[in-house]
């Protein structure tokens, strides 16, 4: 069954959170322009035919057809996504790895992630469930570059440690100040 509105009440709330939140760290391009591929008919028409309401849809269309063409379409258009950064590395073991990701991004990752949580847990979010989720995965997530994933995990414990507040005075006055490679 398709939920056209449903689906696109969900994302345009999530979209909201996350431009709200990236507003008030300084990442106001970042924010305007958040997840603007979610509403392209590849993204958008699949949300409608898995739509649930509680977790993302390209998770739903991944267990039916075993492969989800909204998500590797979002993936690779969103760079606050560490998927997108993967790349070939020249002389690495490996023959596909994940690249840096530039400071701006992991920080639009994670006000990402709170916004996903708060989107799909409602009422029951807490400032320890972006961590949680993260955990639950880290020692698979090979393909992401081990600074981005120390960074990532560093933010979410200031988040799961003294909240959301704190959280995002440490983005806007700290980490984003930071000298970094971009």
């Amino acid at each position: 069954m398709m939920h056209p509105w449903l689906h696109f009440k969900t994302i345009t709330h999530h979209k909201l959170l996350v431009m709200k939140y990236c507003f008030q760290v300084g990442l106001y391009r970042q924010g305007l322009l958040h997840d603007l591929s979610k509403y392209a008919p590849v993204e958008f028409l699949v949300g409608c035919r898995y739509y649930q309401g509680t977790s993302s849809p390209n998770n739903a269309e991944r267990a039916q057809t075993g492969v989800s063409m909204s998500w590797l379409h979002h993936k690779g258009r969103n760079k606050h996504h560490f998927e997108y950064w993967v790349d070939y590395v020249i002389g690495d073991e490996h023959i596909i790895n994940g690249a840096k990701m530039p400071r701006k991004y992991v920080a639009e990752m994670v006000l990402d992630r709170i916004s996903a949580s708060r989107n799909y847990l409602g009422d029951a979010y807490t400032d320890q469930e972006p961590l949680k989720y993260f955990l639950k995965s880290r020692d698979e997530l090979w393909f992401i570059h081990p600074q981005t994933k120390k960074e990532l995990e560093a933010l979410l414990r200031i988040l799961n440690d003294h909240g959301e507040k704190k959280l995002l005075h440490y983005l806007k006055y700290r980490y984003l100040r930071e000298k970094q490679h971009e």
